[in-house]
């Protein structure tokens, strides 16, 4: 039978390499699943869970931004880290929400800078839910 293949990538590393049926993905505005023999695209990453299917078996990770590749069954996944959810530490995804929250901004540049805390805060806390 016919499987994807889930390649996820960081700059230090793969970090993953599975064969997969489904593989869902968020992307910047909303989020994406990809079965087999689905259309090519290239997408931007957001920050939240992916989840990896094979069978009854549900790999999940946070992936903190990126690129999504999907060509010929390949789901390559380009991102700046990729924690296995279990590994995402809850308290500290809460506290960097409530710092982020706190900060000041007075320029584009230092809201970008908190927005992106604050979307990486929400993406962690969203996979560490039960």
């Amino acid at each position: 039978m016919a499987q994807l293949t889930c390649i996820v990538v960081t700059p230090e590393e793969t970090a993953f390499e599975q064969e997969a049926e489904f593989v869902a993905l968020p992307l910047f505005d909303g989020e994406i699943g990809i079965g087999l023999d689905h259309s090519p695209l290239i997408g931007r990453l957001g920050f939240g869970e992916m989840r990896v299917r094979q069978g009854s078996q549900v790999d999940r990770f946070y992936v903190d931004g990126g690129f999504v590749q999907v060509r010929d069954n390949t789901v390559s996944v380009l991102t700046n880290r990729a924690v296995p959810a279990a590994e995402v530490d809850r308290e500290q995804a809460s506290e960097q929400l409530k710092q982020a929250m706190q900060q000041k901004a007075n320029s584009q540049e230092a809201m970008d800078a908190r927005d992106r805390l604050v979307a990486q805060a929400r993406g962690q806390l969203w996979v560490t839910r039960s």
